[in-house]
């Protein structure tokens, strides 16, 4: 997450939720670069050709969340949290579009624990598929779904998860272990 700490990053927020532009010009200068890495970083994870670029999707994220209608911003944790839903929705909408493509993995691994969940499924089904599993655990687990949002949509490690959700990070692990073997039981790979 971006250097600059949660007590500034709240402030600069709330200012923009006021319409400040100076506050949204410095926020975005701030984040902007964090949001790079995390869009770079998680659209490393899609098929070889995939047309979306890094750039393209942090500023439609950007027009997403600072566009016609402002959002009433809490805090860091909030905003991160918006983020990942808005990089969510804009990589499935991508995939809706799309036809066609070769097989490869679906990867959701935490980077930490060596432990991935990686199945093999077409680009047909891919975030689409993801999308809509994530939607029933969002029924059952709401918390480990977001878990899941945010570790793969937008790369946050454990800690991080663990910051924003408010919970300690044994019990971000547990979510993911749970939300992993759910989504694997769910998941039907291609074959």
């Amino acid at each position: 997450m971006p250097a600059t700490d949660s007590k500034t990053l709240t402030l600069l927020l709330q200012r923009a939720s006021l319409g400040e532009q100076a506050a949204v010009e410095q926020l975005v200068s701030i984040v902007y670069p964090e949001l790079r890495r995390m869009a770079s970083k998680r659209l490393k994870l899609e098929r070889p050709d995939h047309t979306l670029q890094p750039t393209a999707l942090v500023n439609e994220v950007y027009l997403r969340l600072f566009g016609a209608t402002p959002i009433d911003w809490q805090n860091r944790a909030h905003f991160f949290a918006i983020v990942a839903k808005h990089m969510r929705f804009i990589l499935v909408e991508h995939a809706r579009k799309r036809r066609g493509g070769a097989q490869f993995t679906l990867s959701l691994d935490s980077g930490e624990d060596g432990e991935a969940l990686q199945i093999a499924v077409s680009s047909k089904q891919d975030l689409i598929e993801l999308d809509e599993v994530l939607r029933q655990l969002e029924a059952i687990d709401a918390r480990a779904a977001h878990a899941v949002e945010l570790r793969y949509f937008v790369g946050l490690t454990q800690q991080e998860v663990a910051e924003i959700q408010k919970i300690d990070v044994a019990t971000v692990k547990r979510d993911w272990v749970f939300a992993k073997a759910w989504l694997h039981s769910r998941i039907k790979p291609v074959g």
